[in-house]
């Protein structure tokens, strides 16, 4: 953002302003994540992407809870039918040709988290996609310009552990940093983890506050950790521990109690996104 009259001006103020925009990246690096999308049936803040569910048809976030309530309810009154979704009550896909149209319908609106899920389609080889991690990493780039924290999350775990890419910490702390600026706990978490491996303690806190105050349980075990190391301080431990259990209750409902019951007792492969969660 900054124009230099000449070559010698560049070369004695570079410097100095390179020290500014790091401390202007660090602001909002460090702020504290913006509010959750609500759920549109429910109206309750979304929790983590374990939780929540992505309809190809209308493009929306559903929560769990909802999805269980309605789906249940269709199959009381309509029997064998075909499911709908929950929200626009568009048959479910038939096919996976025609979950990868309306997609791809999705993206030419501009919908990034449609981005995000045709990238994972590459990259798993599924929904009759062809395993393509090159594909994949672009797809995740774009969804990431168009607003998905995830698909940024993703982008950061390519590079962290070379997912179709030559292995770069640098990119992928990068667009760790972008992902967790968009909101994404997980990126914020694998944050934490790489400033302490870089012996950045307060970095390192400074992150897993902030997703332990959007209500990742296991950055608060982190802060936990820190407070016992006294490496954070009693009032920021007592203040994220308020944090976390206030976000917590916003985002609990019956039915996702009832969802989350069911999930943990369905035994699950090791999703990527957390080997370092």
């Amino acid at each position: 953002m900054v124009k230099y009259c000449s070559d010698s001006c560049k070369e004695a103020h570079r410097e100095q302003h390179e020290n500014i925009c790091k401390e202007i990246y660090d602001d909002a690096l460090f702020k504290d994540h913006p509010p959750r999308d609500d759920c549109p049936i429910c109206l309750i803040p979304l929790p983590g992407v374990e939780l929540v569910g992505f309809e190809t048809c209308c493009g929306k976030h559903i929560c769990s809870g909802c999805i269980l309530e309605i789906c249940a309810s269709d199959k009381k009154s309509g029997g064998n039918q075909q499911e709908k979704c929950p929200y626009c009550r568009e048959r479910d896909s038939r096919t996976d040709k025609q979950a990868i149209k309306r997609l791809k319908k999705l993206m030419k609106a501009g919908n990034g988290e449609a981005f995000n899920v045709l990238a994972m389609d590459y990259e798993n080889g599924t929904c009759g996609m062809p395993q393509d991690y090159h594909k994949a990493n672009e797809l995740f780039l774009r969804g990431g310009e168009l607003g998905c924290a995830m698909a940024y999350h993703n982008l950061g775990n390519s590079y962290q552990y070379g997912t179709g890419v030559e292995v770069d910490k640098v990119k992928a702390k990068h667009y760790f940093e972008l992902a967790a600026m968009n909101g994404c706990i997980y990126a914020r978490h694998n944050l934490g983890f790489i400033e302490l491996d870089g012996g950045n303690n307060d970095r390192a806190y400074r992150h897993f506050i902030i997703s332990a105050r959007d209500g990742d349980k296991n950055s608060l075990g982190e802060v936990m950790k820190g407070y016992k190391k006294g490496l954070v301080t009693k009032d920021d431990y007592a203040s994220t521990l308020r944090a976390y259990q206030k976000r917590q209750d916003e985002m609990k409902s019956a039915a996702r109690d009832k969802m989350a019951a069911h999930v943990e007792g369905v035994p699950t492969k090791p999703w990527k996104g957390g080997i370092l969660y």
